[in-house]
């Protein structure tokens, strides 16, 4: 599918490229168009081809990580991990704590979360699961004190 979206947009891009790209893109097909354009717009202002170092590049400028997280993701996640200990933590709440819309999360960050194990929907609420706190790199001490890793 990238491989034809590139040809629509006149880019070439090396295979392993598009690869990562996918990789990226939570396997939605609207995402992975969304992160070749930006590659691609990445690729004409800085000169270069749409190569790995490009598009790496590109996705960490844009703010994409290996997974697929993206600004909002890490927001949310963050504030599951380090202002709610983890969780529990309600819909409402978690909203307010991210300048985001309950509605927002729940539709668009919170299934994409919950499909690759980084959170976990309870009565209670929402709460991060280890793969998130290894993701984001912090550990949680016998104490409930938080330290960063990084």
């Amino acid at each position: 599918m990238l491989a034809r979206a590139a040809r629509m947009l006149e880019l070439e891009i090396e295979p392993a490229a598009r690869h990562e790209i996918a990789s990226r893109s939570r396997g939605t097909p609207r995402i992975a168009n969304r992160l070749l354009r930006r590659v691609r717009d990445y690729a004409i202002v800085h000169a270069s081809g749409a190569d790995m170092p490009a598009v790496q590049s590109a996705l960490e400028l844009y703010d994409v990580d290996a997974v697929g997280l993206d600004r909002l993701d890490r927001a949310v996640l963050d504030a599951v991990v380090t202002r709610f200990d983890g969780g529990p933590v309600g819909l409402n709440t978690l909203a307010v704590s991210v300048g985001e819309e309950p509605e927002t999360i729940e539709s668009v960050v919170e299934p994409f979360l919950v499909r690759i194990g980084m959170l976990t929907r309870t009565p209670r609420g929402r709460v991060a699961t280890r793969r998130a706190w290894d993701h984001l790199g912090v550990r949680r001490s016998t104490s409930g004190v938080l330290f960063d890793d990084v």
